[in-house]
């Protein structure tokens, strides 16, 4: 048994939060006191935003393409981006069905994909109801913040 407080146990002690989800840890043994505490990774929040139709840029010749290359023509949809940089899943396992596929309706709340962070599965959720346009990002594919991932048809919800 590692020494209390050695580097070793603290990192034990670590793992042992880790592994089971505990968010904080007290242990107190022959006059050492070790508190460590733990936040739970939070629901990440999806970045949603109405497709609106292209407006013509002021300068032309300084302007970026406002439109992301297999979006046009897609006012009144909505784009699911991505809230972080990662990987991009699209089953929650490799030999999993995907969550969702072009052509699927899809509720609020329903899980579309999950977006690996630094060792973290994110599960990027449906903000709308809706039926599943496009996919724009390849299973295991690195997305970056902001990147379509979707585009949904609020419209078609049947």
């Amino acid at each position: 048994m590692p020494t209390i407080g050695s580097s070793r146990h603290l990192q034990e002690l670590i793992d042992l939060l880790r592994r089971n989800n505990l968010t904080e840890l007290e242990l107190e043994h022959q006059g050492v006191r070790i508190r460590l505490r733990h936040e739970l990774p939070a629901k990440v929040p999806v970045a949603v935003h109405q497709e609106s139709a292209p407006t013509v840029p002021q300068q032309p010749s300084h302007a970026v393409p406002s439109v992301t290359p297999g979006m046009e023509g897609t006012a009144g949809f909505v784009t699911v981006t991505s809230p972080i940089v990662g990987t991009f899943y699209r089953s929650p396992s490799p030999d999993a069905d995907f969550y969702v596929d072009e052509g699927d309706v899809v509720k609020k709340g329903q899980v579309l994909c999950i977006v690996e962070a630094m060792k973290l599965m994110n599960e990027i959720e449906s903000e709308i109801d809706g039926r599943i346009v496009k996919i724009f990002v390849e299973n295991t594919k690195s997305v970056e913040y902001g990147q379509a991932l979707f585009l949904i048809d609020p419209k078609a919800t049947s």
